[in-house]
């Protein structure tokens, strides 16, 4: 697994009104979530802070495009993205919600694939507590269950049973 490189998941929840009456009225506060991306390739999952807003390392320099069969060659790299929700329960901090949505990039042509649509909507339902990566494939799912556990053991254990079922990947 690669090292963390300082990011932490913040679970302390700001109010997106803060105080102001009227001000930032139907904002979303996204101080609970983070983007952890698996390199399928290279077998390993680490946070790039960049992937809340499509700046992560392996997004910068590519043109997003609809067509995978473009990207697709042996230069392309396939990633997951998986937004992962944290939060304060009675015995602690917790993961929460994880979904996880596919990219592939391809640097040496400077073009990548993903669904934009997809990547808002799985954002949005790992901030409702939601966990959908039964389509990741087992090793994927072995990578971040490990991830989860070494970033932090104690969010791990107060995670709700469903997660570590939908990570279990034993018959």
């Amino acid at each position: 697994m690669s090292e963390n490189k300082g990011f932490k998941f913040n679970i302390i929840k700001n109010d997106p009104l803060g105080g102001h009456k009227g001000t930032n009225i139907g904002s979303i506060s996204l101080d609970n979530i983070a983007p952890v991306f698996i390199d399928v390739q290279n077998q390993e999952a680490f946070i790039d802070i960049g992937g809340m807003h499509a700046r992560a390392s392996v997004e910068k320099g590519v043109k997003w495009i609809n067509d995978k069969e473009i990207v697709e060659g042996e230069d392309a790299k396939p990633y997951w993205l998986c937004w992962v929700t944290t939060e304060r329960g009675e015995n602690g901090p917790y993961y929460a919600g994880v979904t996880a949505c596919y990219l592939l990039v391809n640097k040496s042509i400077r073009r990548g694939y993903k669904s934009m649509p997809e990547h808002v909507n799985m954002m949005d339902k790992s901030m409702k507590r939601e966990i959908i990566i039964d389509h990741i494939g087992d090793t994927n799912k072995n990578i971040l269950k490990a991830f989860l556990e070494q970033h932090n053991e104690e969010m791990w254990h107060n995670s709700a049973e469903e997660l570590h079922k939908a990570l279990s990947t034993e018959g």
